[in-house]
């Protein structure tokens, strides 16, 4: 599966024309304009392609072939976390019983470590945490088929020199 991945961020790649700089490919201009539009203490979900986006999320962007670590990486560069909380990433729990080890949170730990060090990761029940993405400002539904992929970002402050 992980060879269709790339096939697909390959298609997405050489498909799209980047008309800023600095700004990765993968964020559409739709998205870019949420990013922006989003105010300190607002919540976006970047989901999995399991996660119920569309019947969850008030607003819905799709960015359907890339993969949620993917866009992780290009969003964390503009977007600040909010550092007065410390559920400002968040993971959807393991349900009980459910034998998945899910293997890509350890690449999002990897990806926050490089951006954003000093944060911490929560984790959440998943009927909470549908109920908190319902009061997301946005959800992104990805690409992403690596299961309990979905992560909520709470920004932060933009501070200014």
């Amino acid at each position: 599966m992980k060879g269709l991945h790339a096939l697909c961020m390959q298609t997405v790649l050489q498909e799209e024309k980047n008309m800023l700089k600095g700004i990765s490919p993968l964020i559409s201009p739709e998205l870019l304009k949420v990013l922006c539009e989003m105010g300190h203490g607002d919540d976006i979900v970047l989901a999995d392609a399991n996660f119920p986006s569309e019947t969850t999320g008030k607003r819905v962007i799709r960015a359907d072939g890339i993969g949620a670590a993917d866009l992780l990486k290009a969003i964390l560069p503009l977007f600040p976390l909010d550092t007065y909380e410390k559920d400002r990433f968040i993971l959807m729990e393991v349900v009980p019983g459910d034998p998945v080890v899910p293997v890509i949170w350890d690449e999002y730990k990897e990806i926050l470590n490089e951006q954003e060090p000093d944060t911490p990761v929560e984790f959440m029940e998943r009927f909470a945490y549908y109920e908190r993405a319902k009061n997301a400002y946005c959800v992104v539904a990805t690409g992403e088929t690596a299961q309990y992929a979905n992560i909520i970002l709470k920004k932060g402050v933009v501070y200014t020199d």
